[in-house]
C-alpha cells in the first residue's frame, strides 16, 4: 500500500479512523469509495482520526482513505458575497441547479465562479513598491460593495506590470519584478488567522436587551461572544432574539 492511501478501520457517525496513512494534523483526506471530504483531527500512532464533513451512512471498514496533502482552505475573491454556501464552501444554489435539493455525496464545486469576468481597476502603477495587504486595484462586486484586490500576505516587491479591464479571477492582473503573479482570487487555509497590522481594544459595550447577558456577561461591540448553556435551554432563541437597544454605550 502506498504512503498516500490507507483503509478505513472504524466508523462512528461522522468520525472515521483510518490506518495505513501518515497524514499531518488538519490535512484534508478523501474517505470511502465516494471520496467524502474529511479532515484529520487526531493522530494516535498508526491510526488517524478523521472528521468527515458529509453523511457517512453506507461507508464500510476497508474502503480507501486517500491523502490530498492540502489543508482545508477557502477561496476569497469577487463573487463571494452573492453566494450561499455549505460548511465546505460549496455553492448551494449552483448544486441545486444541477442535482436538485438533495446534494450528492462526494461532490466538489468551486466556491467562486471561475469563468465570470470582473472589471478590474488598478490603483497602483508600474514601479510602485507593494507588500502584503497593499491594495493594487478594485472591483465593483455589487452596487454598494467595492471589492479591494490586495497583495497576498508575506509578499513584497515592485510592480513590473499591471493591467485594467475585464478578467476572470484566475487571470494574473499584476506581476511583480520577481515574476510573482497576482490574481483577483486568493486561497487561504481556514485554520490560519489572517494577519492584521493592529488590533484595537474594545471600547464600546453592546446592549443586547436581555438583562441576564448585559449584567453577567456584557458584550463588546465588534467582539465575538459565546452563549453558554446545556442542550435545549434556549441558546438558539437567545441568539436570534432582537435586541431592545442596539445602540452601543461607551464604557471607557
Amino acid at each position: 500500500m502506498s504512503e498516500e492511501s490507507g483503509l478505513i478501520y472504524r466508523i462512528s457517525g461522522p468520525v472515521v479512523t483510518a490506518v495505513g496513512i501518515s497524514p499531518r494534523m488538519y490535512e484534508v483526506v478523501r474517505v470511502g469509495d465516494e471520496g467524502l471530504m474529511g479532515e484529520v483531527i487526531e493522530l494516535h500512532g498508526d491510526q488517524s482520526v478523521i472528521q468527515v464533513y458529509e453523511e457517512t451512512s453506507g461507508v464500510k471498514p476497508g474502503e480507501p482513505v486517500i491523502r490530498t496533502g492540502q489543508t482545508l482552505s477557502v477561496k476569497l475573491g469577487p463573487g463571494l458575497l452573492t453566494q450561499i454556501y455549505d460548511g465546505i464552501q460549496r455553492p448551494l444554489e449552483d448544486l441545486e441547479a444541477t442535482m436538485g435539493v438533495f446534494i450528492t455525496r462526494g461532490v466538489d464545486a468551486d466556491g467562486l465562479d471561475m469563468k465570470k469576468k470582473w472589471e478590474f481597476n488598478p490603483t497602483v502603477s508600474v514601479g510602485d513598491e507593494v507588500s502584503g495587504g497593499a491594495v493594487i486595484g478594485t472591483v465593483q462586486e455589487t452596487e454598494t460593495v467595492e471589492h479591494r484586490v490586495m497583495v497576498p500576505p508575506g509578499n513584497s516587491g515592485k510592480v513590473a506590470s499591471i493591467q485594467s479591464g475585464k478578467f476572470n479571477i484566475t487571470t494574473a492582473v499584476c506581476t511583480r519584478d520577481d515574476g510573482t503573479e497576482i490574481t483577483m482570487m486568493q486561497e487561504w487555509p481556514v485554520r490560519t488567522p489572517r494577519p492584521v497590522a493592529k488590533k484595537y481594544a474594545p471600547g464600546l459595550r453592546q446592549v443586547t436587551g436581555p438583562r441576564l447577558i448585559d449584567v453577567l456577561s456584557p458584550l463588546a461591540k465588534g467582539g465575538t461572544p459565546g452563549i453558554h448553556g446545556p442542550l435545549r435551554c434556549g441558546n438558539t432563541v437567545t441568539q436570534q432574539q432582537r435586541p431592545d437597544c442596539a445602540e452601543p454605550q461607551n464604557v471607557s
